[in-house]
């Protein structure tokens, strides 16, 4: 059964002005239900993860310092959201889904955190929303516990997977691909594996060649084991941070290439959401339950 993790303490961890970022979560469990794409029992709820498993991508002292809610005012404006326990809270349960639902996809094939895409957290650093980076924890999880040899991350979230980037900057079994609008936050990137920056306004047609074009050409050349896949709704026209031009039908065509070429390649693939920041909430709640439509189309 493709299993979900999700938690209602992702949805109220801030004080009001700082919500609309997390309301989507909340929302896009309802619609799943709803639908009927799901049913309750594909849902679990993580607990939060173990200390040791931060460290694998994070530094000791960061993790010491965020733990103990003493970052300096500058690292905690670079993260753009006041700290707070529950905060904290919020996002050891976020990696701790992610590492239980990358467990799920070695089994089912494919699994989702409803939350998660934390991709701007580097080694030491929170940023972008993001304190501690969910995919690049659960990817070093993988390769410490022997579960992978060789893994993809392939980010097509609007911005740049920085923090993921610097996080695996000399790990050779961990390829980072990340296709983004190049004239975006944040505005001095890291060097990714693969990065690919795409000009403002880069519609469907393009952006679909481009993506067809290195998937083909990664899973060929890299042969990875498992695919860790950001899919940020972000690059949507109707994005009000995105500055690209893509159509929630180019949205769904992206998902399903990349959830062709992992069951083309029999690769197991663990989804986070990411960002999405349309004004219309339902915009992003109705791209993001397409990722799921295609990831059950597909597996």
């Amino acid at each position: 059964m493709l299993k979900v993790a999700y938690h209602p303490i992702y949805v109220h961890p801030l004080p009001e002005g700082h919500r609309f970022p997390m309301v989507k979560y909340e929302l896009l469990y309802k619609q799943l239900l709803y639908q009927g794409v799901f049913t309750t029992d594909n849902f679990f709820e993580p607990e939060k993860v173990d200390e040791d498993h931060v460290l694998l991508a994070h530094s000791a002292d960061y993790w010491k310092r965020l733990k103990a809610m003493e970052l300096s005012y500058q690292e905690i404006r670079r993260i753009g959201f006041p700290l707070t326990e529950q905060l904290i809270e919020r996002e050891l349960r976020i990696v701790e889904g992610t590492i239980l639902s990358s467990l799920s996809a070695l089994n089912e094939g494919v699994s989702f955190n409803i939350a998660g895409g934390t991709h701007h957290s580097g080694s030491n650093w929170g940023e972008g929303f993001c304190l501690l980076n969910d995919q690049a924890i659960a990817a070093a999880y993988l390769l410490d516990k022997k579960h992978s040899e060789k893994i993809l991350i392939i980010d097509l979230d609007v911005h740049q997977g920085n923090g993921t980037a610097e996080i695996f900057q000399n790990n050779c079994q961990v390829f980072t691909f990340s296709m983004h609008c190049q004239n975006n936050f944040p505005f001095k990137k890291e060097v990714s594996d693969l990065d690919v920056g795409l000009p403002d306004k880069t519609g469907d047609d393009k952006y679909l060649e481009l993506l067809d074009f290195h998937l083909k050409s990664l899973f060929s050349r890299e042969q990875p084991d498992f695919v860790f896949y950001l899919s940020g709704v972000d690059i949507l026209a109707s994005d009000k941070l995105g500055k690209l031009s893509v159509s929630e039908e180019g949205c769904q065509q992206r998902d399903s290439l990349v959830f062709q070429y992992c069951k083309e390649y029999k690769v197991p693939v663990q989804v986070s959401m990411g960002g999405g920041y349309s004004p219309q909430l339902r915009a992003i709640v109705d791209a993001h339950c397409n990722t799921f439509k295609q990831a059950l189309r597909v597996f």
